[in-house]
């Protein structure tokens, strides 16, 4: 099967950062929003990024302008009949998450693929809102999706092989990225061992034990990681982090999944990361 047109539902971080490397790899991207402030801001956060690539001398000017006329975000999910793949990138809340495979089994034509970008969520609990379970699967993009070389690719008891074989010929050979294939389990194999390191690193803080900034660079000094745990949290986002913990928690019950209260406590207070310039760090 050629994967040719591309839908995103979401034009957030992970949804244009998604349109942003199917448009540079040369496919037709549309991408749904809510709002029409949303669509112009979805739109824009591709352009900025992508002619940010022309800066840095990734990509010509020439091929930076193509790219941003493949990508169109709209309000109506109805245009997405013809889409050979649809990504879903909206918020990892599982009820959310079910509607809109609902509604695109009823949109998207039948040969059509559906993959979600959910980082924790088993994704057999979505392929059940369709009537085409065995053509749903997990394909799993990394923050910043330009620069973050892995896609997992996640099959569930009912995903036919074929359809598997098609996404990640599609994600290696037309996106140039790094595909691992794994269980439909909750986390997958990424967040199955970060989510603990990042939750106990929060527990470190939470009893006093070390600093923010110690932690961190006992990280990075320790182990050669590019970042500390703190510093990823900010930079993924402590919502999100959070919700993959309790994914993961709900799925497993096993202590070391288990959301630390101020992880809870930073998220109820709106302080999640850069996204809003305040999470264990400040930010200008």
């Amino acid at each position: 099967m050629t994967v040719k047109l591309i839908g995103v539902i979401g034009g957030g971080t992970m949804g244009a950062g998604i349109a942003e490397v199917c448009a540079k790899a040369g496919s037709e991207v549309l991408v749904l929003e809510t709002k029409q402030e949303l669509v112009e801001a979805a739109q824009q956060r591709v352009a900025k990024s992508i002619s940010r690539g022309v800066s840095k001398g990734k990509i010509s000017q020439e091929d930076a302008d193509a790219a941003i006329a493949r990508v169109r975000v709209t309000l109506d999910l109805g245009e997405f009949a013809d889409r050979d793949l649809v990504i879903e990138a909206a918020p990892e809340i599982e009820a959310l998450k079910y509607d809109i495979f609902g509604k695109l089994d009823e949109i998207v034509k039948p040969e059509g693929i559906l993959a979600s970008n959910t980082s924790s969520i088993p994704v057999i609990k979505v392929a059940g809102a369709t009537r085409r379970p065995e053509r749903v699967l997990g394909m799993h993009f990394f923050n910043p999706v330009p620069v973050m070389p892995l896609v997992e690719i996640i099959s569930t008891l009912v995903t036919a092989p074929e359809i598997a074989a098609a996404v990640t010929d599609y994600a290696k050979n037309t996106l140039h990225k790094t595909t691992v294939q794994a269980g439909d389990r909750s986390g997958f194999i990424v967040n199955a061992l970060l989510i603990p390191y990042l939750c106990q690193a929060v527990r470190m803080l939470e009893s006093g034990y070390a600093s923010a900034e110690d932690i961190d660079a006992a990280m990075k000094g320790g182990c050669g990681y590019p970042m500390g745990p703190l510093t990823l949290l900010d930079t993924v986002g402590l919502d999100i982090g959070l919700a993959a913990a309790e994914s993961l928690y709900a799925e497993f019950a096993e202590s070391h999944y288990a959301p630390p209260a101020l992880l809870r406590r930073m998220v109820d207070a709106g302080r999640l990361g850069r996204k809003t310039g305040r999470g264990f760090y400040e930010y200008a």
